[in-house]
């Protein structure tokens, strides 16, 4: 009888693994074509190299000024965010746990005791110490369904982890390279403001000899406090700046230690690639197809429980109540149960849930999707913004070269009384713009790099 039960079992078990049951997650098609463009070819061509090197770099390799990694290391240790997505891994951890131990039989112990009396008469002391025990057989998928999504949750939101991380890792980066930045145009403002003073003495003395008029001499003095101007707004933001990426390690606001910006080292040559393995390290992606798989499982526990559920409860005593009448010493009282329990009428619970499950998974395949896409766009625009940056700091280079000898030749011109005030100002402006403009393209292009780093998963972190 035994074996015939247990076959039928089996039976129905292979019988119902086709009906979507037992089912393990098998990733589905994805669109792929053209989700990234070379910033090389011509506007709308696929691109066909690969960068996969780039995107495997760790941070320490990608980012190698001392005073950056102190900083990323400690915003890792301390960020708010990343401690955050730490204390989430353990909850989820704590839910798999659960999940795994709903196979376990569940033990209760309940120890009684009463004492009664007839009409004041003797007392009778009655006593029970039971065990009980209940074990659900998972015929029908509906907690291995559930364990596998909990073990799906628990992949994604260490994708999560993982994503913070990067976003961290990024952030802490740009906000130094700006640092850098603002260093270095300052050092070209205070050097600017040294030669417009130098401008404004030379028209003065000039006045006095009756070479240029006193509107000429007002005109450079108020070129030479524009840029003394230009000097405080750029000591204010990089207070701001260092403020913010105090708040971002951790820390309270306080001066950041740091390098400069001509002593940065960061990798020039890139290519894009069209292949999903390029985006294999972006957490993001894998946190929206992790959460996919997980609703997959929660489709299937919902099939499952349109089927019985089967539970099996035992139960023993040691007591001295037996037969209505108290027994001393006490004695063994063992009992077993099955149950069976098969929906019928659920006012269209089970048959709403299933429904509310697959359309979850309608919009996580969705997310999916548009994470891949998302992926994509961001590699080519931080490809394009690279190429482009690099591009006009050439350019800038050339400029700056140009309008330095402008500006000597002008101040040579100033001496002799042969430049107008006019020029003179002019070419010291133009001179501060370009080399204000070649120091942002620069940070521009290492910005880009960030974001590049960022886009392809943070490296094999």
């Amino acid at each position: 009888m035994r074996k015939t039960i247990i076959t039928a079992m089996m039976s129905a078990a292979v019988l119902l693994s086709g009906c979507g049951i037992y089912g393990k997650y098998q990733r589905p098609e994805v669109n792929l074509k053209g989700i990234m463009r070379d910033a090389t070819l011509a506007a709308g061509t696929p691109a066909t190299a690969d960068t996969a090197s780039f995107g495997n770099l760790p941070w320490r390799q990608v980012f190698t000024d001392p005073h950056l990694q102190s900083l990323i290391q400690q915003g890792i240790d301390h960020n708010v965010n990343m401690q955050n997505a730490a204390l989430n891994v353990k909850m989820v951890e704590a839910q798999l746990t659960a999940a795994k131990l709903a196979f376990v039989p569940q033990f209760t112990f309940t120890p009684q005791a009463a004492a009664s009396s007839w009409d004041f008469g003797k007392a009778v002391q009655t006593y029970s110490m039971p065990v009980n025990a209940s074990w659900v057989i998972d015929l029908f998928g509906n907690l291995l369904n559930q364990k596998r999504s909990a073990q799906m949750t628990l992949l994604a939101t260490k994708d999560y982890q993982l994503v913070v991380k990067t976003r961290v890792i990024s952030g802490i980066a740009n906000l130094y390279y700006t640092l850098l930045m603002l260093d270095r145009q300052l050092e070209i403002v205070n050097e600017m403001t040294l030669l417009t003073k130098n401008t404004w003495d030379v028209m003065k003395m000039q006045m006095e000899l009756g070479r240029y008029r006193s509107t000429s001499v007002q005109s450079a003095e108020a070129a030479h406090y524009k840029v003394l101007a230009q000097a405080e707004d750029m000591k204010r933001q990089i207070r701001e700046t260092e403020n913010a990426l105090s708040v971002l390690v951790g820390q309270p606001a306080q001066v950041i230690a740091r390098g400069k910006l001509s002593d940065q080292s960061l990798p020039t040559e890139f290519a894009t690639g069209v292949e999903l393995q390029l985006l294999a390290n972006r957490a993001d992606v894998h946190y929206a197809e992790m959460t996919l798989a997980s609703c997959f499982y929660d489709v299937n526990a919902a099939r499952s429980r349109f089927y019985p559920k089967i539970t099996i409860s035992g139960n023993g005593a040691y007591t001295n109540n037996g037969r209505g009448m108290p027994v001393n010493p006490g004695k063994i009282l063992a009992s077993a149960v099955g149950s069976l329990v098969q929906p019928i009428f659920m006012n269209g619970q089970l048959k709403a849930g299933l429904v509310a499950a697959k359309a979850r998974y309608e919009q996580a395949y969705n997310n999916w999707q548009n994470a891949i896409i998302q992926a994509g766009s961001e590699v080519s625009n931080a490809l394009v913004r690279y190429n482009a940056n690099a591009a006009k700091s050439e350019l800038d280079a050339h400029q700056v070269k140009v309008l330095r000898m402008n500006v000597e030749h002008t101040q040579m011109l100033v001496s002799e009384s042969s430049s107008t005030y006019l020029e003179v100002i002019q070419a010291q402006s133009s001179l501060l713009n370009a080399e204000i403009s070649q120091v942002t393209d620069d940070f521009n292009k290492m910005q880009a790099v960030v974001s590049l780093y960022q886009a392809l998963g943070g490296g094999t972190r």
